[in-house]
């Protein structure tokens, strides 16, 4: 069975949505996808760092 996406919501200033965007055009990807990216990366991050999680 497939996962399912969740929506969240996220509140940021506009300097930083055009900072995240020039990125995300440098990188290739979307707005969701370097969000979805930086994101994981964070959790690689941490489960390196500190521990597994288990979901």
């Amino acid at each position: 069975m497939a996962e399912k996406n969740k929506h969240i919501g996220l509140r940021c200033t506009e300097e930083m949505l055009t900072k995240l965007k020039y990125i995300a055009d440098y990188n290739g990807r979307s707005i969701n996808g370097e969000i979805l990216y930086l994101i994981n990366c964070e959790i690689k991050k941490f489960e390196a760092e500190v521990e597994k999680i288990d979901v």
